[in-house]
């Protein structure tokens, strides 16, 4: 047997058990994620659903601080580059 016969084998056997294995609950699961649904959520996953709602508002916080500070730094930069160079901003 050499190697290319050995790779369609190998492919094969994986291709079953990639259709056995999508055909149960692994594969109903995964198409639930992709079409976007969801089980109802127990108490747990309402806490936990409540605790990255936070986590993503304080990440928005974050992004928008970010770029609070990004537009000052650029300030900064122009006006030190102009006191270096006055006539770099037609002053």
């Amino acid at each position: 047997m050499g190697p290319g016969e050995a790779m369609v084998g190998m492919t094969a056997f994986l291709m079953i058990g990639g259709a056995i294995a999508l055909r149960g609950p692994l594969g109903k699961a995964l198409a639930e994620r992709i079409a976007g649904r969801r089980a109802s959520p127990a108490a747990g996953d309402l806490e936990q659903a409540e605790q990255l709602d936070r986590a993503l508002a304080d990440l928005e916080d974050m992004r928008r601080r970010v770029a609070e500070l990004e537009e000052r730094q650029d300030f900064t930069e122009r006006v030190l580059a102009a006191h270096r160079e006055p006539g770099r901003l037609g002053g």
